[in-house]
């Protein structure tokens, strides 16, 4: 067993990047993150090669996807398949968001 506190707590970028990642567990199957990006800041990731869970923590944006956009606050659970084009826009709280990559991020070979 294994405790992540910090899992999901929003952290300021440093001044010169426009969002955070943290990666707080890596194992065979899956990875834990948390992503956050500031009031006003800007989503700069790429499609991933692994399918993708989000958890919002804190904060407000909007997601917008090749299938469809979807307003997302404090509670909201979204999926991400691998591969499929997706970015947080209107991002008009600071945004933390708990992040579950299965297989592991960035384990599966780019496509």
């Amino acid at each position: 067993m294994q405790v992540i506190t910090q899992a999901g707590t929003y952290t300021p970028p440093d001044a010169d990047a426009p969002n955070d990642w943290i990666v707080h567990l890596t194992s065979d199957h899956l990875s834990l993150g948390t992503y956050s990006i500031p009031a006003g800041g800007q989503d700069d990731q790429s499609p991933h090669t692994e399918d993708e869970i989000y958890v919002v923590r804190t904060g407000r944006a909007t997601l917008v996807t090749t299938s469809g956009t979807a307003d997302v606050g404090p509670g909201s659970v979204i999926y991400v398949p691998a591969g499929e084009q997706h970015r947080f826009t209107e991002v008009s709280e600071d945004l933390a968001l708990l992040v579950v990559f299965a297989p592991p991020y960035e384990s599966r070979a780019a496509g």
